[in-house]
């Protein structure tokens, strides 16, 4: 954020940005990792904010990709 503008707020605000994956580390960058999550909190950004979880997130994205995702009732996934 500090660099000058354009900048990520400007890219959520703008709606260019579908999903943000935030892995701070310093002080800058936990103040504007503060920013950046408030900021997609308000403009309803899905928000990852670990690696752990960003690597999951890209796994099921991969997933989802090469078969899409189903709907069943609760019913149909319990076994008699």
């Amino acid at each position: 954020l500090h660099e000058g503008r354009p900048h990520v707020l400007d890219w959520i605000k703008n709606q260019k940005i579908q999903l943000i994956i935030n892995t701070p580390s310093g002080e800058d960058a936990y103040a504007d990792g503060r920013l950046i999550r408030r900021t997609a909190l308000g403009y309803k950004i899905p928000i990852v904010t670990t690696i752990a979880s960003a690597k999951a997130t890209a796994a099921a994205i991969r997933s989802l990709q090469s078969q899409p995702l189903g709907v069943k009732a609760l019913q149909d996934y319990i076994t008699n």
